[in-house]
């Protein structure tokens, strides 16, 4: 597929799938007789998973590591699971952290909701 259409498809723009190429997140991409790249179902699958690293918030470079580690084949994939952990780990935590916001947002919620009592915000000014 030309470099719109995976653009579509994966929502991110042909100047960033060409930076993606560029810093080796991406493989070298074949390209036909008139230069123009031909991405292949293997090269979406990758822009897919390496979106859910970014959303969840990996490092460029940790992307940039674990890409190098897939190019180098099967001899690297206990380090590849490896980096898959830690992040998985990182991700955990911070699900943590924000379920512990969310709670108290709710009670903070809860209490706007609820007329029978003035609420009272952290400054302790009366709301």
């Amino acid at each position: 597929m030309k470099i719109g259409t995976l653009a579509k498809k994966t929502g991110l723009s042909p100047h960033t799938l060409r930076y993606y190429e560029r810093i080796g997140l991406l493989p070298v991409v074949y390209r036909d007789s008139s230069g123009q790249r031909n991405y292949d179902q293997r090269v979406l699958d990758r822009i897919e998973f390496l979106s859910k690293l970014r959303t969840t918030g990996m490092p460029l470079r940790d992307m940039q590591q674990y890409a190098e580690m897939v190019s180098q084949g099967d001899s690297t994939a206990d380090l590849r699971r490896q980096l898959l952990e830690h992040h998985r780990q990182q991700v955990q935590d911070r699900l943590a952290e924000l379920q512990s916001c969310l709670l108290v947002i709710d009670k903070k919620i809860d209490g706007y909701c609820n007329s029978s009592y003035m609420i009272t915000d952290t400054t302790g000014d009366p709301k």
